[in-house]
């Protein structure tokens, strides 16, 4: 059997309150480790290591479901290995979060009627520093809340000194080595965040827009083209056609009409163009349109930009200084009158790109920006999973990561923003461009500039795995704890973070990856399976739930929900169907501690032992290895749902209501018994700890006298198995259950006594008799008993006296009125699903109705004929 293991052990206080109040326990707990420095990680240690970073929160505001779900999984993860002896590192911080927190601090400020320039870079940047001074700390606030166990002093922020360091090293490693560098090319532009920003930074969605074809050009050389975007027209530089498209052939090569302006621009021919779609001839519109910039690349067309930072028209003209949106109803107004528009379609749905943070339609601009050369970075990424150096889970989102990293575009890396870490290249007079690395002077003299862009937010936080170990400084931390061992995340950053801390890491880190396993968990949604949002009221303050349930009431609903890379349904009253099971523990445990259980001594002998003992220390083995099997592949839902049933059912609903007469009978029995239930509520605290802390540690100090279970060890499987003394309990757990099925049936209440008759000579069963009359309220048989119900279970009879209890007469009649409705409800359901006109015309929701209302028909005339079967005859 599994020995406790913090032999020996002070005799425990028994005294628990009557009930938990996480509230008056969680925060004093929490403070508690933190100053005894459990959660502190020695780079000296000789343990072995165990790494995790927490994927650092935005310090723009707080902690949301999404947050307190990951946070849980990955403390389960290290609370474990702790316990398991791993010296373990929950590496903890924030990311300066470029845009969002420029965005807060420039909100701010326009409540006092002022915009950033109205404070220059340097005031600007000094109120960022200020805001996160003030706002930063109420996510570590929250994190203690939740219980997450991490290493406060090596608290990390993505703008500190030494990360801002690793930043500069790597910018100017890359630059030397040009995989970065400097191009013209479009970019995905915010006219609100007034900044490029990523592909992965823009979200699509289905927009009620309008298709205009209009035509160029004149008699013989007209040729019409169709556009979401009319107001781009002003740019168009060529007409497209496909090389093989006879209907163009006479016009590649000539000149035509652009309306609206005084130009004519050529017809190219290029294979990008598919003539099955629409007129099969696309305007070209270089400067501001991706696909159109290649085709104006392989063709040396001219890029001619029409629209400014802000979306609006520079084109010379009557359109100039109209906003994208008024120039585009201008301009088929225009044309329209020129008797040029062809078609006009409206609404027409259509996929538009939206910037992620502000939800403003994204513009795509011509403009220079800074670019990482991704190509060998993301070959080597791609390798490191294809190799089996890091292994992703669940196995087949191995796809989705493929998909990315083998078809990723050149990154623009660079920001047209004031916070951030501000690209370290100098410009000087004559056209000098300089890279300065952190141990170098920038140039000095006159016309030297720094370039104003700072860096994407996700360019620091790719180096996080090993920034926040002290690199570029070869440290003791990053010797003994790099490369991670798990990343836990969402799949929905799996391009935003993962791909970018898997290139810098294979390319900082002399080809060692930055973690061996990359966990793959879903997005937390309403108990409905829909999106949490503002728009929709249904999110959810964490805090408002641990207020009202306690802490270990929302981590345990969240983990049982939590299956590899699926989506996480979450309610009110799940949460409260936690703070139900933490009540039970508690109330469990405090009946055992004042009924004797104890941790003192070794287990006794399985000779001394009954079955019933023998029978849970052969099920809590069993589940100490079915949970390491399921913390070894992540199946958080799983290992929660065996720990819930085994500990609620098992445990508490079954060993220790069947140990209750051994208890009252006393002797050396008892004194066996309430040792094994010691050890078992020992072992089943410990493995419910990683998820549930806080009510376990106040009931595991309690019980052992341990000093904390946050340093006990994490229980063992000791492979003891004793398979007849689980038969023999599944035999006593099938009577009673059957037994008290029959007596609801009967509609007995729950505490009503009667006599029965047990045949149990030569069954197992008869040493649990006093036991099973105990459970089932059955009194001794009596001289005056009459076997009125017989019930044969599981080889053993169970004869009960029902005479004065039940009115058998008016029982029959009431179960012959349920048995006509049941048979009433049966032919109507089987005539409707029998009619073919019926099926032809109702709605499959209908049906489906119907179908189920037959199978409780069936199931009601079942269970009733068989309730009228084992009523005596009158």
């Amino acid at each position: 059997m599994t020995e406790n293991s913090q032999q020996p052990q002070p005799a425990p206080t028994t005294e628990l309150p009557t009930q938990y109040a996480p509230a008056e326990v969680e925060g004093k707990l929490y403070e508690r480790w933190v100053e005894r420095g459990y959660f502190e990680a020695d780079a000296k240690s000789e343990k072995p290591p165990y790494t995790v970073v927490i994927p650092p929160p935005n310090v723009t505001g707080s902690l949301h479901l999404g947050h307190a779900f990951e946070h849980t999984l990955i403390d389960a993860l290290t609370r474990r290995k702790r316990m398991q002896g791993y010296e373990t590192l929950w590496q903890p911080g924030m990311d300066h979060a470029g845009i969002a927190t420029q965005n807060v601090v420039e909100r701010e400020l326009a409540k006092e009627g002022k915009s950033r320039h109205d404070l220059g870079r340097e005031a600007f940047v000094e109120r960022v520093w200020q805001w996160k001074a003030e706002s930063g700390g109420q996510i570590s606030g929250q994190m203690r809340r939740l219980g997450d166990a991490v290493a406060w002093s090596r608290e990390r922020f993505t703008m500190d000194e030494g990360l801002s360091q690793a930043v500069q090293t790597i910018f100017k490693r890359l630059y030397d080595d040009e995989l970065i560098y400097r191009a013209e090319r479009i970019i995905n532009w915010c006219p609100r965040c007034l900044t490029a920003i990523s592909d992965i930074e823009v979200e699509y969605q289905d927009d009620d827009g309008e298709l205009v074809s209009m035509k160029y050009g004149d008699g013989d050389d007209t040729i019409v083209v169709a556009t979401t975007r009319a107001e781009t027209m002003l740019g168009d530089t060529a007409v497209a056609v496909h090389p093989e498209d006879e209907r163009y052939k006479h016009l590649i090569g000539k000149q035509v009409k652009l309306p609206l302006t005084d130009r004519s621009i050529p017809v190219v021919a290029d294979e990008h163009v598919d003539p099955e779609f629409g007129t099969g001839a696309v305007k070209v519109t270089p400067a501001h349109d991706p696909n159109d910039f290649e085709i104006g690349q392989r063709h040396d067309l001219p890029a001619i930009a029409v629209m400014d930072e802000h979306a609006v028209i520079t084109a010379h003209g009557p359109f100039q200084g109209l906003d994208r949106l008024e120039a585009r109803s201008a301009i088929v107004a225009a044309l329209r009158a020129e008797g040029r528009i062809v078609a006009e379609k409206r609404p027409y749905v259509h996929s538009v790109g939206h910037c992620s943070r502000c939800k403003t339609t994204i513009e795509p601009r011509l403009s220079m920006q800074w670019w990482v050369k991704v190509g060998p970075l993301a070959k080597a990424a791609g390798d490191a999973v294809r190799d089996g150096k890091v292994k992703i889970h669940p196995q087949e989102m191995e796809k989705r990561y493929f998909d990315w990293v083998d078809n990723l575009h050149d990154w623009c890396i660079s920001r047209q923003l004031w916070w951030g870490h501000r690209i370290p290249v100098w410009y000087g007079p004559n056209g000098e461009v300089v890279c300065v690395g952190p141990d170098e002077e920038a140039p000095a003299g006159e016309g030297w500039t720094q370039d104003n862009d700072v860096l994407d937010t996700w360019f620091s936080s790719g180096l996080w795995p090993f920034s926040t170990l002290g690199w570029p400084e070869r440290t003791e931390s990053l010797a003994k704890f790099y490369p991670n061992s798990v990343l836990v995340t969402g799949y929905d950053i799996l391009f935003f973070w993962v791909a970018r801390m898997m290139m810098f890491g294979l390319y900082a880190m002399d080809g060692t990856p930055p973690f061996h396993t990359i966990a793959l968990h879903g997005m937390v949604r309403d108990q409905n399976g829909k999106k949490m949002s503002k728009s929709f009221g249904n999110v959810v303050n964490p805090l408002d739930w641990m207020d009202k349930y306690g802490s270990d009431a929302l981590r345990f609903t969240l983990a049982r929900g939590a299956n590899p890379g699926v989506d996480v349904p979450i309610g009110e009253d799940w949460v409260q169907g936690s703070r139900n099971f933490a009540n039970k523990i508690w109330n469990a445990t405090r009946f055992a501690l004042m009924n004797g259980a104890t941790v003192e001594g070794p287990l006794p002998d399985a000779s001394r032992m009954s079955s019933t003992d023998r029978w849970i220390l052969s099920r809590l083995n069993s589940v100490v290895a079915e949970v390491d099997a399921y913390y070894e592949d992540y199946q958080f839902a799983k290992l929660s749902d065996a720990l819930f049933h085994f500990a609620w059912d098992e445990v508490f609903d079954w060993y220790v209501e069947l140990s209750k007469t051994t208890f009252q009978a006393g002797g050396e029995a008892a004194e066996v018994s309430k040792r094994v239930l010691g050890e078992v509520l020992d072992v089943t605290l410990r493995l419910l700890h990683p998820v549930v802390p806080f009510v376990t540690e106040t009931l595991w100090t309690t019980l052992t006298g341990g000093e904390s279970v946050v340093i006990a060890e994490w229980p063992a499987d000791s492979g003891f198995r004793d398979a007849d003394a689980e038969r023999e309990i599944e035999t006593v757990q099938s009577v009673i259950t059957e037994v008290r099925r029959f007596r609801a049936d009967q509609g007995l209440q729950p505490g009503q006594r009667v006599p029965a008759r047990l045949t149990l000579a030569g069954s197992p069963l008869a040493a649990h008799e006093a036991a099973v009359r105990q459970l089932l309220r059955l009194q001794p048989e009596g001289d005056a008993f009459t076997a009125t119900a017989t019930l044969p279970v599981a080889g053993v009879e169970v004869s009960l006296d029902l005479s004065g209890v039940i009115d058998f007469a008016a029982e029959r009649k009431r179960l012959a009125k349920d048995l006509a409705a049941a048979e009433k409800e049966k032919a109507q359901a089987t005539a409707k699903l029998g009619n073919e006109a019926f099926l032809a015309k109702a709605p499959d929701n209908v049906v489906d109705k119907i179908r189920g209302r037959l199978t409780k028909a069936d199931e009601d005339i079942t269970r009733i004929q068989s309730q009228l079967e084992k009523l005596p005859q009158a």
